[in-house]
């Protein structure tokens, strides 16, 4: 879409780079999954197998396929499956219900998804997909969905114990499988086909869909692996979910490699402790404090080995940055700056870099990347080292918003940088300093909450005539959504009815942790000043 730096990354095509990485080190361990180990040979053969599963369910170059399950074996095997035959992949939010999910469903235009049964007892797919799509618990032919709203939709498959008659089962799915041909490099994508389609939460009403070609991860899995360096001996930890770009970026860094990558169904601090013990890892990846700061504090944590330890990264204020420094005082702390459109990282810190500079900015801008600060309402380019908004380009950068040329278009300027809608500013010595968001929009725990999406959905309750939300610190995820309702004129509803009405329609991080009634909005000369709402709660919560 844009003219990009030129960045020597050797194979461009993430099919590629997994078979030669399975040539090089057919016997080194892969992945971990929990306790899941399996080799770069097996791994490939398992690729190999999904991808002639997708095949079967009449899946071809430039098709999408959906991804509703956690991380787990079974998801990156259909991720690399999908690679090898240019079939992009769409990971799910296991964390989305059901308004979310088919939102992501009828705008991405899957053919297929794959779900599991694994986790029933924690979060129910199947009950998720049937709310999500109605008609799917009594379609006929599980071959040939025919749904409204959802045309291009033809399979679901459940892989696990439990499937329903509406949903293809695993075994049956690969007894199809094997009358089709194993793929080979004529099936492999090109640089600039779409391997990703990643929702994010912006400012938008709803999540929009990222356009990811094959290119970003394999040109940023490369670029991080070259800057720290990783090779074969290192273990990779790392607990963030597949559905969001950090966990399949860092497992790409160490396929790149031939590195061990180690991840977990979801964070759990015991089994995290588990695994350090058993797989020492020489880099940490838990990124944000709401996972960093249980495992210092563990009971575990002065009894466990980190000697074999060389990085932790993690984003945060510089007084937490700091205390997990002091915990891990062989291993250098280093902090980042990215997102889902710069395939996860545009900064890092670099080894070098002084424990102030570690602690207080989030690093150098990534070889073939540049950036400009701007002015947030002219975009023209202020004085070096003024703050403003961080727009940026590079090799990594995505290729623009699914069904939304018009919001592309507003994200980038002529020359192809992307407004990321961030503040900061740059120093004399090239590194950034992240101050925060221009964007409506609250980072709850890691994940992003567009404050215009909850509003839409509050606006949904009959009673509730306008919503307005707005980020409030809290200790434990960062930021919390904070909600300002006006109701109806005659009609009664109070925080709880508020609670009710969003619990089991939006996500749990979406929900609102502070509900205040208004009948008077603090105005500019056409807008309403959230700056002073959210001032409000602030000072009344004592919050600082």
């Amino acid at each position: 879409m844009h003219a990009l730096p030129a960045v020597e990354t050797g194979a461009i095509s993430y099919a590629a780079m997994l078979r030669e990485t399975a040539q090089r080190h057919p016997d080194g361990i892969a992945i971990v999954i929990d306790e899941n180990a399996i080799s770069y040979r097996e791994l490939l053969n398992r690729a190999v197998w999904r991808a002639r599963e997708l095949k079967a369910l009449g899946l071809e170059r430039g098709d999408a396929v959906g991804l509703l399950m956690p991380n787990s074996v079974d998801f990156i095997e259909l991720f690399l499956g999908a690679a090898l035959i240019g079939v992009a992949v769409v990971p799910m939010n296991t964390r989305f219900k059901a308004f979310e999910t088919a939102h992501i469903l009828t705008d991405s235009g899957v053919k297929a998804v794959f779900t599991t049964g694994a986790i029933d007892a924690h979060t129910n797919f199947k009950d998720l997909l049937f709310s999500a799509l109605p008609g799917l618990k009594d379609a006929g032919d599980p071959w040939n969905l025919q749904l409204g709203g959802f045309p291009r939709l033809s399979a679901v498959v459940h892989l696990g114990d439990g499937a329903p008659a509406s949903m293809i089962n695993a075994v049956t799915l690969r007894e199809a499988a094997s009358r089709f041909a194993a793929p080979g490099p004529q099936d492999e994508p090109g640089s600039e086909d779409t391997q990703l389609i990643m929702y994010t939460s912006g400012t938008t009403a709803r999540p929009k869909g990222c356009i990811m070609p094959n290119r970003c991860l394999v040109v940023t899995a490369r670029l991080v692996a070259d800057l720290f360096p990783i090779g074969e001996e290192d273990g990779w930890w790392c607990p963030l979910p597949m559905f969001h770009i950090g966990g399949l970026l860092f497992m790409s860094v160490c396929l790149a490699v031939g590195g061990k990558f180690v991840g977990m169904t979801w964070f759990d601090v015991e089994k995290a402790f588990d695994q350090f013990e058993r797989e020492k890892p020489t880099v940490l990846y838990p990124l944000f404090p709401t996972i960093a700061l249980p495992i210092i504090g563990h009971a575990r944590f002065p009894k466990t080995s980190f000697d074999a330890v060389r990085y932790v990264f993690d984003v945060g204020p510089a007084e937490i940055q700091l205390r997990l420094q002091a915990a891990f005082p062989k291993a250098l702390l280093l902090s980042a700056f990215g997102m889902t459109e710069t395939t996860g990282i545009v900064t890092y810190n670099w080894p070098t870099d002084t424990l102030e500079e570690r602690t207080t900015t989030v690093g150098h801008f990534l070889p073939g990347w540049s950036a400009i600060i701007v002015d947030p309402e002219t975009r023209e380019e202020v004085t070096p080292g003024e703050p403003g908004e961080i727009a940026v380009r590079g090799p990594g950068l995505f290729g623009g918003y699914l069904n939304n040329s018009e919001l592309t278009r507003q994200a980038f300027n002529a020359q192809g940088y992307f407004h990321t809608g961030d503040y900061g500013a740059v120093n004399a010595q090239g590194l950034l300093k992240y101050l925060g968001r221009l964007k409506d929009q609250m980072k709850v725990g890691g994940e992003n909450v567009s404050a215009l999406e909850v509003e839409s959905f509050l606006a949904t309750h009959p009673a509730i005539k306008l919503a307005q939300v707005v980020g409030i610190p809290d200790e434990r995820y960062g930021e919390v959504a904070g909600a300002f309702v006006e109701l109806v004129e005659g009609a009664e509803l109070g925080e709880q009815g508020v609670l009710s009405h969003c619990d089991g329609q939006i996500a749990r991080f979406k929900i609102p942790r502070h509900v205040r009634f208004v009948t008077d909005w603090p105005m500019s000369a056409t807008k309403i000043e959230k700056y002073k709402l959210r001032q409000s709660l602030i000072d009344e919560l004592g919050l600082g």
